[in-house]
């Protein structure tokens, strides 16, 4: 049998950091995970480019742009650990980024030279990473811990669940962090996809499949929820960034509200072609501020033929309607099959804030994705995951 200070379960963004905290305050670490490479979400995620960080995932707007049944909860990290903080160690490693939009920061190379910075950090602790070996039972003993790894056992006086959620379970996902926490009394919120693409039934998307494909700027709204940013028409449904915020927010049985024209008075655009382009159809006029496949298939909708110059402005406003308020009714998600993060998961109530430790159960620790706590698309959810690491990692 192996001992540990520390063991670690997933070798993820939470858990690479929380192995390279606690190695550098001397603790002898493992960090252990099922897959053969640690960090696989990491590699894949903004498209290869890996969105590290977002500048404005701080404790100041943390209220705002992270999910949990207690939003409170994430601000103690998200304080402690600035996105700054980690910016310090992309600069350090020599890595290339950029801002993309809205805060968010890319690597300019590929997303493996985030997953081989932090590695060579954990190796340089002291830390021991086993990659390929699944973990069976996990025990409460007197000195701490005793988890079967492999076919063996090892020790520990602390452990750190850092196996994230249910979404994309391609990459070996699984609900192993909530049955965990059962096992030792812990609640687990409901869990549900998020930032997920929305589907239609048969129906609409027969109506919508000449969309498929088609990208637009768009303010998509789900009650006084609103975010603006590229709308995509799939085969399925609707993705994008757009969609994939609101997805956070949705719920089945709910509608959407799409504005084609941000920030933009509809109305009042239609008048001003009345009176510049009497002789054009209302495709036509769409047709110059909108994809021309969108304008064709919203014409269709709107069913309003002739000439806008013969148009009232009792005739145009149904027009100004469906493109600034078009109502939509998703059925459902693709689920966790395309899901970027897992919403809900291990109640809050149950951990402390600063140190994400179980409070009836000493030495146990839950980070990252597993813990009731979502952010926002964009770089949030991985500052999540490096401040809810280094906070476990400071304190094991």
């Amino acid at each position: 049998m192996t001992d540990f200070d520390i063991i670690i379960l997933g070798a993820g963004a939470a858990g690479l950091m929380a192995g390279i905290e606690a190695g550098r305050r001397g603790r002898r670490v493992l960090v252990v995970d099922h897959a053969k490479n640690p960090g696989e979400k990491i590699r894949i995620s903004g498209g290869g480019r890996c969105n590290f960080t977002n500048i404005n995932a701080t404790h100041v707007l943390g209220r705002e742009r992270f999910l949990s049944s207690n939003p409170r909860f994430a601000l103690s990290a998200l304080s402690r650990f600035t996105p700054d903080m980690f910016i310090e160690r992309v600069k350090k490693r020599g890595i290339a980024f950029h801002e993309k939009t809205l805060g968010q920061l890319f690597c300019d190379g590929p997303a493996t030279q985030i997953v081989s910075m932090l590695i060579d950090e954990l190796r340089q602790a002291g830390a021991a990473i086993w990659t390929g070996r699944s973990v069976g039972s996990v025990e409460k003993i007197d000195e701490g811990f005793k988890v079967l790894v492999g076919d063996g056992f090892v020790t520990c006086e602390s452990l750190i669940v850092a196996t994230g959620g249910k979404s994309i379970p391609k990459m070996g996902a699984t609900g192993f962090a909530y049955s965990l926490a059962k096992q030792f009394g812990l609640a687990v919120t409901e869990t549900r996809p998020g930032l997920v693409p929305l589907t239609f039934e048969e129906g609409k998307l027969e109506e919508l499949k000449e969309l498929a494909g088609v990208s637009t700027d768009a303010i998509i709204s789900h009650g006084k929820t609103k975010f603006r940013e590229a709308l995509l028409f799939t085969h399925r449904g609707l993705s994008g960034p757009a969609i994939l915020q609101i997805s956070s927010y949705w719920r089945e049985g709910d509608s959407i509200s799409v504005d084609l024209l941000p920030e933009q008075d509809a109305m009042g655009l239609l008048q001003a072609a009345r009176k510049e382009q009497p002789r054009n159809h209302i495709q036509t006029v769409l047709a110059g501020h909108l994809p021309k496949r969108l304008a064709q298939l919203l014409g269709e909708l709107i069913n309003q033929p002739g000439m806008i110059g013969d148009f009232s402005d009792k005739k145009l406003q149904p027009v100004a309607d469906q493109v600034s308020r078009w109502t939509l009714k998703p059925v459902g998600s693709e689920g966790y099959r395309t899901a970027e993060v897992t919403l809900g998961g291990i109640d809050t109530t149950g951990l402390d804030a600063k140190t994400m430790m179980a409070r009836t159960v000493p030495g146990l620790y839950f980070v990252g994705e597993a813990v009731d706590v979502t952010g926002w698309l964009g770089g949030y959810n991985f500052q999540w995951a490096w401040a809810s690491g280094w906070s476990a990692g400071q304190a094991a």
